[in-house]
């Protein structure tokens, strides 16, 4: 258990944002070498883990009470995008892991306690989706369920897991998230897949397990803005919008990809361009433009994810909630930055030629991992778009709660 005099000097030496992507680029070679063991054994090194972990990049949503950095959206941004320039599978485990770090900060100072006072270095994974049973019982719950796809789960050391909330009777009430030990559940190897395959985004199962009340938190008064923790007057970062935060978190890594295939593709211009006379693809128009599209691509991409952040940052510092409509934009941001992303990587493939898909080659991991990932049912910009699209021509029908 950390001290309060441990906490006070760990807040009192909280990093910046420009400390934090200044120590991704120290370990990038690390991350880099790392990059296809991972994938190979679908589950990041251990060695990329713990550099990570020494670095602090798991402590980006902790709260500074148990010696955390408690940052910002823009932040968790920054960071994730500087960890996928060398690993998209990386980057979306310390994605998710922050984010269910700053999920845990929502819960109720004894949770908290639970998980990050008793172990500063927890890590936290997690699944919205509740599917699972539940029976009330006295001071909480018995939990039975399978939660797919639960990125992260060869590392986490607790979960956040999607739960029906039920009454006496066995009737479901509401929906609700519960904290759990992974010590008190079962690990599933599910994880097949074409792209993320080092994110390890497999199985937890549980049966029977107990949890109390007070790591049992309602999910549709968190949509809302209401959090049952006691401690959200001194810790804006926790009173960040729900939905906006869990959605965009998830495109941090794009950023990151989109960058790192325009790198290479752009330092290995100087090659000749198959059955033509160029003798470098920086010699062609038609690549010129290829590169220039891609890049404005890449750069509407980050215009409209630090919008995003500054407008999830500027609320909760201010303690305003976004309304309806300015969530549902949050969320088409999000939408847009991932269709950016993946419309600039593919031009980059074309760009760069068939060399793109050898397995030597990064392109190929940048492309599976990025397209799997834009596919993330939160990310998807049809349902974003459309969510937007009626709340700016004022259709009261509403095809997810989540926003």
């Amino acid at each position: 258990m950390t001290t309060v005099t441990e906490r006070a000097s760990s807040s009192a030496s909280v990093p910046t944002a420009t400390d934090l992507v200044g120590r991704v680029r120290e370990i990038a070679p690390i991350l880099t070498k790392n990059a296809a063991e991972g994938e190979r054994n679908r589950r990041v090194v251990e060695e990329s883990i713990q550099a990570m972990t020494d670095a602090g990049l798991f402590k980006l949503a902790v709260p500074k009470r148990y010696g955390g950095y408690e940052t910002s959206m823009r932040t968790m941004l920054d960071v994730s995008a500087a960890v996928a320039e060398s690993d998209g599978g990386t980057a979306w485990v310390l994605t998710l892991t922050n984010v269910c770090a700053w999920l845990t900060g929502l819960f109720p100072t004894r949770a908290q306690d639970e998980v990050f006072g008793a172990d500063p270095d927890a890590k936290v994974s997690g699944v919205l989706t509740p599917t699972s049973e539940t029976t009330r019982v006295d001071g909480g719950y018995r939990v039975t369920g399978r939660w797919y796809y639960n990125s992260g789960s060869w590392h986490a050391t607790w979960a956040v897991l999607g739960i029906p909330i039920t009454n006496d009777a066995g009737e479901v009430i509401d929906q609700g998230l519960a904290l759990i030990p992974t010590s008190e559940m079962q690990l599933e190897d599910t994880w097949f897949v074409a792209g993320m395959k080092s994110s390890g985004s497999n199985c937890l199962v549980a049966t029977d397990v107990f949890v109390p009340d007070h790591r049992v938190m309602a999910v549709p008064p968190a949509i809302e803005g209401t959090y049952p923790s006691e401690n959200l007057a001194d810790e804006p970062f926790y009173r960040s919008a729900f939905v906006p935060i869990l959605a965009l978190v998830l495109v941090g890594p794009q950023l990151g990809l989109g960058r790192a295939a325009l790198q290479l593709v752009q330092a290995k211009a100087n090659k000749p361009i198959a059955y033509t006379y160029f003798t470098a693809q920086s010699d062609s128009v038609a690549f010129q433009l290829q590169v220039a599209e891609a890049a404005m691509l890449i750069d509407t991409a980050h215009l409209h994810a630090y919008r995003a952040a500054d407008d999830i940052d500027t609320a909760a510092a201010t303690g305003t909630y976004p309304d309806f409509t300015q969530r549902a934009r949050l969320r088409a941001d999000t939408g847009l930055v991932a269709e950016s992303i993946v419309k600039a990587i593919n031009i980059l493939l074309s760009a760069h030629g068939a060399g793109s898909f050898a397995d030597v080659n990064p392109l190929q991991r940048i492309w599976r991992d990025s397209s799997t990932a834009a596919r993330h049912a939160v990310v998807a910009p049809a349902v974003a778009f459309e969510s937007y699209g009626k709340a700016l021509l004022g259709v009261d029908e509403r095809i997810t709660p989540l926003i």
